[in-house]
């Protein structure tokens, strides 16, 4: 029984995945695995079998057209219709097209890894078989009268179970090696963005917005016009297992939808290893803003009380007089993320921390303008 590997499956132009016992990886740069930033523009570099290539995802590229460093992409105005809940289009819609390649990769992956379980459950059972043929051989006493027939059986035995290793090996690393190199002022560019991303994961208090609608202050009696839908969340570094990179994924975890993974020059949205989309980072439009909250709940240790209003109020601010046992509750200061794209991203989240907030906004912006700004240069 022989058992052979695909060694290179072609993906794109410039693009292919690679098998080997150490497992499945990109032809993406450095030891078949890199991202480089240059003046060039973004590029995936390949080098497999002693054969080079090259793909590029932005700057020069006749199918791309550039696109203005401080023209903003299309945000959705979520508060020209809050009465809809606040989330994605569906997940097999928002990949971007520059990112196509990169996800077929991961899907080419996750299809051999799956085809490899099948070939693994296949070597097991003709091991099964093997070893049932043999203690037959003795039984029926022709194994040891013909020494040949244990012999064969040895080797095919000895050969299947280091098939089940090498095959155990590719499945367990069955993950895209993405390693990303940097000029240096892009990395510490880079590393601004993602020390503040650990900042803001120490905020006391994370909620993802799922929902929100306007209400009318002089009939609610209340001093908040827009009443909202929230639920704690998390923020942290957690990598998906589709993608092994030398840099963590700042996760956001994401209540109504996939999660959202950002990586160097990526974000994912996560479901499960075949439902996910791929954004560039440069599409990605992220804001952050100030919310003035009327916090009935408990104010977080990391929030300021920036005035305080009645439960039942008047129009003017003066406490509605004519509902008993009225009280005083605190107006709060949160940061606000919204995270758009042209292509249907839409998702919401507050943080108990403003100055955090606007520190992980404002290094985003620089990381992302730098990107821009190196592919603008060709």
């Amino acid at each position: 029984m022989a058992w052979s590997y695909r060694k290179r499956i072609k993906i794109v132009p410039g693009v292919h995945l690679n098998f080997s016992k150490r497992g499945i990886s990109t032809s993406i740069g450095l030891r078949g695995a890199s991202l480089n930033f240059s003046s060039s523009g973004t590029r995936l570099n390949t080098s497999v079998l002693g054969f080079s290539n090259s793909y590029q995802i932005s700057g020069s590229s006749s199918s791309r057209s550039p696109q203005p460093q401080n023209q903003p992409l299309p945000v959705p105005d979520y508060h020209r219709n809050l009465s809809d809940n606040i989330f994605s289009a569906d997940i097999h819609e928002i990949t971007s097209q520059d990112m196509s390649g990169i996800k077929e990769s991961i899907l080419v992956a996750q299809r051999q890894k799956i085809e490899l379980e099948t070939d693994l459950k296949k070597i097991k059972k003709a091991l099964s078989f093997s070893k049932t043929k043999k203690i037959a051989s003795y039984i029926l006493i022709y194994g040891l009268i013909n020494k040949k027939v244990v012999q064969t059986i040895n080797q095919d035995i000895n050969a299947q179970k280091e098939a089940i290793i090498e095959t155990k090996i590719v499945i367990d690393n069955s993950a895209i090696n993405i390693d990303v190199q940097f000029d240096d002022p892009t990395k510490r560019k880079y590393e601004r963005f993602y020390n503040a991303f650990k900042n803001l994961c120490t905020s006391h208090r994370i909620w993802d917005i799922t929902g929100a609608h306007f209400q009318d202050r002089v009939a609610a009696r209340s001093n908040a016009s827009t009443l909202v839908n929230r639920r704690e969340t998390k923020l942290g570094l957690k990598s998906l297992p589709i993608i092994k990179s030398n840099y963590e994924a700042l996760y956001f975890q994401n209540i109504n939808g996939a999660d959202l993974y950002f990586y160097p020059t990526f974000v994912i949205m996560y479901t499960n290893n075949q439902n996910f989309a791929i954004i560039g980072l440069d599409e990605l439009n992220l804001m952050t803003t100030s919310v003035s909250f009327t916090e009935t709940s408990s104010v977080p240790r990391d929030s300021k009380i920036i005035r305080k209003t009645w439960a039942k109020v008047n129009k003017n601010g003066t406490p509605d007089k004519r509902f008993k046992n009225n009280y005083q509750i605190p107006v709060v200061q949160y940061g606000r993320i919204h995270l758009s794209t042209s292509t249907g991203v839409n998702e919401e989240y507050q943080m108990s921390n403003f100055e955090f907030t606007k520190e992980f906004g404002d290094a985003f912006q620089e990381y992302k303008n730098l990107c821009r700004a190196i592919e603008m240069t060709n």
